[in-house]
């Protein structure tokens, strides 16, 4: 096991006595249980589409671990390195997210993706977390400089990430830049007023794509009313839960995940609850609630109104995602592709979390220095 003495003043031996080690620790969890839970669910998914039987689980493993990779290098930054990351990659996230709507690769009728030799990448993963560190920089200078426009630049740059992400179109990105981008405004002790409007905005925003949108109007009508198109893979998911009951049927033992095409990914979290029951789901879910409270406390407590709104803003932007899989998994609202945090297979999402993970550690270390924070 890693341990340093207090008196080593090497990197290692700062991060390791600055670094919130329980959160930290929390993560790799999930991480491991993701692992055990594609290998249980990607067989079946592979031989389907005429694939070897541990295509999914090797592929998972080879991005998995350059995320936990990304996780340490990252939360190494001072808040200042991390600013500095989320503006570089805010930029070139923003500029792939533009080119996937002349290049990209169009699959299940969006152009998400960009192809490079050898993988896909989906810029839209890179935007979510760069957006929100770079909104909270903004918004502090907006409060630390009179003459800053600080909020009409950011509140410009989150019109953009709209355009952009509408484009393509991906309305559950849209959903939680937005989310996030009024949480970070309310925090940052705006205008009430204000966040009214950009919640407003939110609303509008969803009803307009209810009905500009062949595939969200479809979800929704779907969700409202089950019988008005094809929800196989709810039904499906539903009917996981129901047969693995309180304790599961035991690893690798579930029969329902055989007939979800997306067990592997969106959906697999019925394949937790089939194969490891309620209890583990539970578990499951307050390790998520952990992270996000233990992230919450520790932003609240630093000085820096950057560091806070950053934090928070990583924080909000982690919590969400993993909502919207686990409750699109229970049809408690409607289904959206967005994967399950260290847990789901993915190529950018794993990657785009660590980075945006390893962020979220650097930001929340212990200070030993008042210039580390600005």
């Amino acid at each position: 096991m890693m341990s340093f003495a207090r008196t080593d003043h090497s990197i290692l031996g700062r991060w390791w006595w600055t670094v919130d080690r329980w959160t930290l620790a929390a993560v790799v969890l999930i991480a491991v249980i993701g692992v055990v839970l594609i290998q249980a669910a990607s067989p079946a998914v592979a031989e389907r589409i005429g694939l070897s039987t541990f295509h999914f689980i090797e592929r998972h493993l080879m991005v998995l671990l350059p995320s936990l990779g990304l996780v340490f290098a990252v939360s190494l930054l001072s808040p200042r390195g991390v600013r500095r990351l989320s503006v570089i990659m805010f930029l070139a996230a923003a500029l792939g997210v533009f080119l996937t709507l002349f290049i990209g690769m169009e699959i299940k009728g969006a152009t998400r993706w960009l192809h490079v030799p050898g993988l896909s990448i989906q810029p839209s993963e890179f935007l979510k977390p760069a957006f929100a560190v770079v909104a909270a920089w903004l918004f502090a200078l907006q409060k630390n400089q009179e003459n800053f426009p600080g909020m009409a630049i950011c509140v410009g740059l989150w019109a953009l990430c709209v355009l952009l992400l509408m484009s393509q179109p991906d309305l559950g990105q849209t959903f939680v830049v937005t989310a996030v981008f009024a949480g970070q405004f309310f925090l940052a002790g705006l205008p009430i007023i204000l966040v009214a409007i950009l919640v407003v905005l939110g609303v509008s925003g969803l009803v307009s794509a209810y009905f500009l949108f062949d595939h969200v109007k479809s979800r929704v009508d779907r969700f409202l009313d089950p019988a008005a198109g094809d929800n196989y893979q709810v039904a499906r998911s539903l009917e996981a839960f129901e047969n693995g009951g309180l304790w599961g049927t035991g690893p690798g033992q579930g029969t329902v995940k055989m007939s979800i095409p997306d067990s592997h990914a969106d959906f697999i979290f019925s394949v937790a609850g089939e194969e490891l029951g309620l209890i583990f789901c539970v578990i499951i879910i307050l390790l998520f609630a952990f992270v996000v409270l233990r992230s919450f406390m520790r932003a609240h407590n630093d000085q820096s109104l950057f560091v806070m709104l950053a934090a928070a803003g990583l924080t909000m932007q982690f919590g969400l995602q993993a909502f919207i899989n686990m409750a699109s998994s229970l049809h408690l609202m409607p289904t959206k592709g967005m994967t399950l945090p260290f847990i789901s297979y993915g190529g950018s999402s794993l990657i785009a979390l660590g980075i945006g993970m390893g962020m979220l550690l650097a930001l929340t270390r212990r200070r030993f220095g008042a210039g580390e924070a600005t």
